[in-house]
């Protein structure tokens, strides 16, 4: 159906196993307002403890959708777009593949439909 690189399979369904969760996906929503923030400031504007953004956070990380770098005491989070991308060009390419296959079967109805007309007694 669409043709894919090597590892590609794997990271559309980790990332898609990754946003199946809406919290996982507020997340990711704070952080590309934000830019980066901790866990506890992310706890503070979603309606779960810090240990459950925590474990969040670490789905979004194995995803490749996040990454966490220590800034002094703190592990300030920021959203890495590459897996996403890789996600959204592989939707693309599905996408385009159910386009084509639409077209053809609007171009074999409408030749049907302009032979049977054209064989119809009049």
């Amino acid at each position: 159906m669409t043709e894919e690189r090597p590892g590609v399979t794997e990271v559309v369904d980790s990332v898609l196993g990754a946003l199946a969760d809406p919290t996982r996906r507020q997340l990711l929503d704070v952080l590309a307002a934000q830019g980066e923030a901790t866990a506890t400031t992310l706890a503070e504007r979603l309606p779960v403890s810090r240990q459950a953004v925590v474990k969040h956070l670490a789905v979004l990380d194995a995803a490749g959708l996040v990454s966490g770098g220590r800034v002094g005491r703190e592990v300030r989070y920021a959203v890495r777009p590459a897996a996403l991308d890789t996600t959204a060009r592989w939707m693309a390419s599905l996408t385009a593949y159910w386009d084509r296959r639409l077209a053809n079967i609007k171009r074999v109805a409408e030749a049907a439909e302009r032979d049977s007309s054209s064989t119809r007694p009049e």
